[in-house]
C-alpha cells in the first residue's frame, strides 16, 4: 500500500532582496553601456561621413574618369589653345566660401592626356553660384512628353538638367529641376487655323489636331451647320484648342 501525505509542504524559492537589487543594477548598467557604444559608433561614422563630404564639397572638381577623353582634343596637329577648353577637359578648383552673385577666379588645370597649346594652368572668372542656380539658357533639361501642356492650371514636372560645358559653377553639373510642362509634337498653329477656316466643315482641323471623334462628328454634321466650324476656328485662334496629345503649337 502506498501512503499519501495529507499535508505536503512546498518550500518557495527565496531570493534575497540584496541579490535582487544587485541583479537589477547590473542589467541597467549593461543596457546603458550597450547604448553608449552604439551611439559612439554612430557618431564616429557620422563624423567620418561628414568629414568626407566636406572634403568633397570644399573644391569644385569635374569628373575624373577617362570618359572625358571622348570629347577632348588628343591630336597634336589640331591642338587648340588651352584657354579655350571647357568641361570636361579641365578641372577648376575654388573654395566654396564665397558671396553669392559675386565674381571670383577659378584656378583651372587641363586634365592629363589632353593635348593643347599654351599653359595648362590658367584662371577663369565666374559668378559664385551653384549649378542649379544657373539661368535657364545656361542648362538644358530633358523634356517629357507625358503631360498636358494646355492644362489649367499649368502643370510642372521634375526632370534632369545638365549645365552647358562653358559654364563654371559649384556642385553637381547634373541636377533635378521642376519645369513647366511645355513640349511640341510638331503641330503648327497656322496650319490648324487655315484648316479650320477652309475645311472646318469637314472636320479637317479636328483630324489634324488628333481629335478623331470630334472630326467625324463635324464631318457628318457639316460642321454643326457652320456653328461648330466658327467655334473651332475661334478656339484655335486664341490657342484654347490644341493638339490631342497635350503638346503645344510651333
Amino acid at each position: 500500500m502506498y501512503k499519501f501525505c495529507n499535508m505536503c509542504t512546498f518550500l518557495p524559492l527565496r531570493i534575497a532582496l540584496k541579490d535582487s537589487l544587485i541583479l537589477i543594477l547590473l542589467v541597467i548598467f549593461n543596457t546603458i553601456h550597450v547604448t553608449d557604444l552604439a551611439n559612439n559608433d554612430m557618431d564616429i561614422q557620422s563624423k567620418h561621413s561628414k568629414t568626407k563630404e566636406d572634403a568633397n564639397n570644399k573644391l569644385v572638381n569635374f569628373n575624373s574618369n577617362d570618359e572625358y577623353l571622348k570629347n577632348c582634343p588628343l591630336d597634336q596637329d589640331n591642338a587648340p589653345e588651352c584657354l579655350s577648353l571647357n568641361y570636361p577637359c579641365i578641372n577648376c578648383n575654388r573654395d566654396i566660401d564665397c558671396v553669392y552673385g559675386s565674381v571670383y577666379n577659378y584656378t583651372c588645370v587641363v586634365k592629363s592626356k589632353i593635348i593643347c597649346n599654351g599653359s595648362k594652368t590658367f584662371n577663369r572668372t565666374a559668378m559664385c553660384r551653384f549649378c542649379y542656380q544657373t539661368e535657364k539658357w545656361e542648362h538644358r533639361c530633358e523634356q517629357k512628353a507625358n503631360c498636358n501642356s494646355l492644362a489649367s492650371p499649368t502643370r510642372f514636372y521634375l526632370t534632369n538638367c545638365t549645365v552647358s560645358d562653358d559654364v563654371l559653377c559649384l556642385g553637381k553639373r547634373r541636377f533635378l529641376k521642376k519645369v513647366r510642362c511645355s513640349w511640341t509634337s510638331g503641330t503648327r498653329w497656322g496650319t490648324a487655323l487655315i484648316l479650320a477656316l477652309t475645311l472646318g466643315g469637314f472636320g479637317a482641323d479636328r483630324f489634324y489636331l488628333g481629335h478623331w471623334q470630334e472630326g467625324i462628328g463635324k464631318l457628318f454634321s457639316f460642321g454643326g451647320l457652320g456653328v461648330w466650324t466658327l467655334v473651332d476656328a475661334l478656339l484655335i485662334g486664341i490657342h484654347h484648342l490644341g493638339p490631342a496629345d497635350g503638346s503645344v503649337y510651333i
